[in-house]
């Protein structure tokens, strides 16, 4: 059995992945040239290794007590 699913031509949900895209394009593969699908394919592979990367926590050591 085939079933329709319509989904709204506008919405946040799907704004989501087209920001990714849009991101990743902009940062990864601006303005490079590549000599072969393979290198294009390393280039891509290695900033979804970037965007996957463990966040780094940043402890904050400024004291208000300090400021004054």
């Amino acid at each position: 059995m085939l079933e329709f699913t319509f989904t709204p031509k506008h919405g946040s949900r799907l704004n989501l992945i087209e920001g990714f895209f849009s991101k990743f394009a902009r940062s990864v593969l601006r303005h490079i040239r590549v000599a072969s699908k393979y290198e294009l394919k390393e280039r891509i592979m290695a900033g979804i290794d970037d965007v996957n990367r463990p966040p780094v926590i940043h402890t904050w050591s400024y004291k208000l007590a300090e400021a004054a």
